[in-house]
């Protein structure tokens, strides 16, 4: 059975990316006993990743790179903003044990969309913020193999996503 519409897909694979030319860098790594399982053709994954597994089946490998631009998007540097200290009080004083330089702290827009930002500078009057994906700007490489293509249940591609052994549990 090939990787197409409305199935189930279960890969293993490791992935690593590069900025600038710079080396690559060990990104996340599956396993065949915690493979990545997912629904083929929902637009939840990147779609040059749907693309490179498009038609695979069992046993087939894959190694191939998605460019930043059609990956995770180039770094956007509107999306490093400043935001008032303010917005870090905790009962009358400021978040320190939260907001450290460095860290990923989850923030909701004006429409109450979660972003996550990670925290680059924390000034007097403001926090300087980074809220671009961490793999911005960054090549992706992907090399791997294909455990598992199947049909998908009904329930399946009513709830948008895989059930069982490794997919999503309710």
């Amino acid at each position: 059975m090939k990787i197409a519409e409305d199935k189930a897909v279960s890969v293993n694979y490791y992935l690593t990316a590069h900025k600038d030319g710079g080396p690559e860098e060990l990104v996340e790594q599956t396993s065949v006993e915690h493979p990545f399982v997912f629904l083929f053709g929902y637009g939840q994954l990147l779609p040059d990743f749907e693309a490179n597994l498009a038609g695979k089946q069992k046993g087939d490998k894959f190694d191939f790179r998605i460019e930043a631009a059609k990956g995770y998007g180039l770094v956007e540097k509107d999306y490093v903003v400043k935001v008032n200290k303010e917005a870090f009080i905790v009962d009358g004083k400021f978040d320190d044990a939260r907001v450290k330089q460095g860290e990923d702290i989850a923030m909701h827009d004006q429409d109450g969309n979660q972003l996550i930002g990670k925290v680059l500078e924390i000034a007097e009057a403001h926090v300087t913020m980074d809220f671009n994906h961490p793999l911005a700007g960054h090549d992706l490489h992907f090399v791997g193999e294909v455990l598992e293509v199947r049909d998908a249940t009904a329930e399946e591609l009513d709830h948008g996503h895989v059930h069982g052994p490794h997919g999503h549990h309710h």
